[in-house]
């Protein structure tokens, strides 16, 4: 069996407008063990790409109508394709070409005549790191994270996790590759925050929820200049699940310590949860023993200490 025989096998997207070219390839790369997609211009090579993920694309560098530095354009503007690493093929080693093949978003190139064991050794090369970045963005997707890669400079986003796109179009209300001026602001802060060791901003508040973010470089695996975000949004309702959890409260008791935290009397919260006056009193005992406190004050600093807590308003 190959080295790449398995359940998931590593796919390469070969482009390119020469049959011969692309059965050379086709063949050298399925006897090594790839899965192979082609196509043949570049506007099937976006939707081939878009829709199937590659993990590395080979991609010709000339070809007729939209050539393969455009494609690569495009290919790192959508969310969906710029991870990939392209690798171009072209005939031309003038360094203009060179330069515009890096300009463009490539990551390598190769020279034409096509040596297939050159290709198949710089295919390897990149498809590890492809592989890991692939796995990362598996397990945040299927574990829910809200979680973005930007770029510090500008506040772009070079990927997000389904999670995390849903919370930034309910906060911001605006299709996501817009959403880096809302962003940027707050990266600023948030690195100030990291340099004064304090507590990172609220990225924004909205009706009784807000959006909290925690702020990491990821220069040191190699992706210099580019920030780690990830995203929790935190409402009355997760507040109260985070007491329960913390303080091993049954719900009716975290939503007593949840009001006592915000200053309501036991008067207040029995009208608020529908509740009698004694059965309020009850409930705060049991928080009180629970907690080690004997006074509402002392309760309320215990789990203001343990849980960041929406403030009232």
């Amino acid at each position: 069996m190959g080295h790449l025989d398995r359940v998931s096998r590593d796919v390469v997207l070969i482009v390119d407008d020469v049959p011969e070219n692309l059965s050379l390839l086709h063949d050298a790369l399925e006897e090594a063990g790839y899965t192979v997609l082609v196509a043949t211009n570049g506007e099937d090579a976006l939707q081939r790409a878009r829709t199937s993920g590659p993990d590395v694309i080979l991609l010709d560098a000339l070809m007729p109508g939209m050539d393969g530095f455009e494609v690569a354009q495009r290919m790192k503007t959508d969310f969906a394709t710029q991870h990939i690493p392209i690798v171009f093929m072209t005939g031309l080693t003038e360094t203009e070409h060179v330069v515009a093949a890096f300009a463009s978003g490539g990551a390598d190139y190769v020279t034409k005549p096509i040596k297939p064991r050159e290709v198949l050794v710089r295919i390897a090369a990149h498809m590890q790191n492809a592989r890991q970045i692939k796995q990362a963005r598996t397990v945040l997707d299927d574990y829910g994270q809200a979680t973005v890669v930007v770029r510090e400079t500008d506040g772009r986003m070079i990927w997000q996790t389904p999670r995390a796109r849903k919370l930034l179009l309910e906060y911001f209300d605006v299709d996501n590759e817009h959403a880096q001026p809302y962003l940027l602001p707050w990266i600023k802060k948030a690195q100030q925050a990291v340099l004064d060791g304090s507590e990172p901003p609220i990225v924004v508040v909205k009706d009784s929820r807000r959006l909290l973010a925690s702020l990491q470089p990821l220069g040191s695996q190699g992706h210099d200049g580019e920030l780690l975000i990830v995203l929790r949004e935190e409402s009355h309702a997760s507040v109260i699940e985070a007491l329960v959890s913390t303080f091993s409260l049954t719900t009716r008791e975290a939503e007593v310590l949840y009001w006592v935290i915000h200053g309501k009397t036991n008067r207040d919260i029995g009208d608020i949860l529908e509740s009698s006056h004694r059965t309020v009193n009850k409930h705060l005992e049991h928080v009180f023993e629970k907690l080690g406190v004997e006074t509402r004050t002392a309760a309320s600093a215990v789990a203001m200490q343990k849980v960041r807590i929406l403030s009232s308003g």
